[in-house]
């Protein structure tokens, strides 16, 4: 299986579940991992600026990785995924959680 196929499944069956679970538009919460030594935080804070988000950071125990945590309303579940799609594309080493 091609990485493409696998992401595509992986955004379909987060589709239904956001749709299952939530009624939008509805709050989410993105978790995002990104090595330290980078400006890749400041990325992240551009791709959710102007959103209404609320974005808290924190260092790893070996300050080699930040987490980031952005809570921000969303007004459907594909509007959340292509903000993976875009963190994803832009983000040099993000993982995504």
């Amino acid at each position: 299986m091609s990485g493409t196929k696998d992401q595509e499944e992986f955004y379909n069956k987060l589709r239904a579940q956001l749709q299952d679970t939530s009624l939008w538009p509805s709050e989410y919460l993105y978790k995002f991992i990104v090595p330290a030594k980078s400006n890749q935080v400041k990325i992240i804070d551009e791709i959710f600026n102007n959103m209404g988000a609320v974005i808290t950071t924190r260092k790893s125990k070996k300050g080699t990785y930040i987490s980031t945590s952005v809570n921000v309303r969303m007004k459907n579940p594909d509007a959340v995924i292509e903000k993976y799609k875009e963190v994803a594309k832009k983000v040099e080493g993000v993982i995504s959680l």
